[in-house]
């Protein structure tokens, strides 16, 4: 992002989406993770189709998929941030890059659990 004058009504508006969007796009094609994330993300929304969940589980589903999605972002932000702070190993970085990824992990656990309550049932109704 290239410094520029301070626009304001609108115009600053609208570029905050550009910017945003430009974030997910860097997210998207330069983390593994995000990608892996994302791909899941269609593969469960599909499944909720084939499946017919109820409105209150596409509440859970959706909440999971961007909370992941939104927690792999930040990730990503805290570990260029990180990065760019220093290249030298330090113990604080470490901690920070390593809290940050524990926090994904957690709520990928999370996702997981959600996501098994919601279609391990109707996986078994339909196919066992």
């Amino acid at each position: 992002m290239v410094l520029r004058d301070n626009p304001s009504g609108l115009k600053r508006f609208f570029r905050g989406f550009v910017y945003a969007w430009s974030g997910i796009r860097y997210g998207f094609r330069n983390e593994c993770n995000f990608r892996f994330h994302t791909i899941a993300a269609v593969i469960v929304c599909f499944c909720g189709g084939y499946f017919g969940i109820t409105k209150v589980e596409w509440l859970f589903v959706l909440t999971a998929i961007g909370g992941m999605l939104a927690l792999e972002l930040i990730n990503t932000a805290i570990e260029k941030a990180v990065d760019l702070v220093s290249i030298e190993e330090n113990p604080l970085a470490k901690a920070a890059k390593d809290t940050a990824a524990g926090a994904v992990l957690v709520y990928a656990i999370y996702s997981v659990l959600i996501g098994l309550i919601i279609f391990l049932p109707k996986f078994m109704q339909r196919f066992m």
